[in-house]
Order: structure tokens, then sequence, then C-alpha cells
């Protein structure tokens, strides 16, 4: 089982910017994938970015050129800075473990992220 704990989420006027954190913890091997995902009101669920313990990257197209991955494989934990912020940003954040050897997958709590002047 891996536990994720996310942090950072807020309200911040258009044209901000948020880090988000998230930090895993439990039965985590590499390789892995770790990543973030939103939900807007009415919404499915939608890729932001993911990032594999390898380096490589991924992210959906409305985001690229705003918000960039990292990671921080030493401590397990991922971030997701996020720039430019617009209303349409506005939603819960949930960060995704996924074990790559057998596609286990976890989900953090979300936390919510509110773009709004």
């Amino acid at each position: 089982q891996v536990q994720l704990v996310e942090s950072g989420g807020g309200l911040v006027q258009p044209g901000g910017s948020l880090r988000l954190s998230c930090a895993a913890s439990g039965s985590i091997f590499r390789p892995n994938v770790m990543g973030w995902y939103r939900q807007a009101p009415g919404k499915q669920r939608e890729l932001v970015a993911i990032a594999s313990s390898d380096g490589s990257t991924n992210y959906a197209d409305s985001q690229k050129g705003r918000f960039t991955i990292s990671r921080d494989n030493a401590n397990n934990t991922v971030y997701l800075q996020m720039n430019n912020l617009k209303p349409e940003d506005t939603a819960v954040y949930y960060c995704k473990y996924i074990q790559t050897r057998n596609f286990a997958e976890s989900w953090g709590q979300g936390t919510q992220v509110t773009v709004s002047s």
C-alpha cells in the first residue's frame, strides 16, 4: 500500500501561481509514475501531468508551458508548479502513484485549487 499526502492548494487570483506537493510513503518501488489529475465540478477527472522515476514527463496540452512537474525521488515527492493560473484551472487536484511493474495505483485525498478574483 502507498499513502499519498497532498499540500499546497488554496485560493489565488488569475495570473497567480501555486505549488502543489505530494509525498508518498509505504511500499514504494521503482520504476514508478507519480503525477497530478484534477476534477472540476460536474466534469470528469483529467490528467494534468505525470512524471516517471526515470525522469520522463508528460503533460496535458492545456497545461504545457504553464505547469511544470518535478520529482524528488530521494523523498518520494512530486511537485506541480502552476503559473499564470486561470479560472478554468479551478478544481480539486489529486496526486496519483502507479507501480509500473503491476500497475497498482494509489490516489491522494485531493487538494482544492480555486482561481478567482
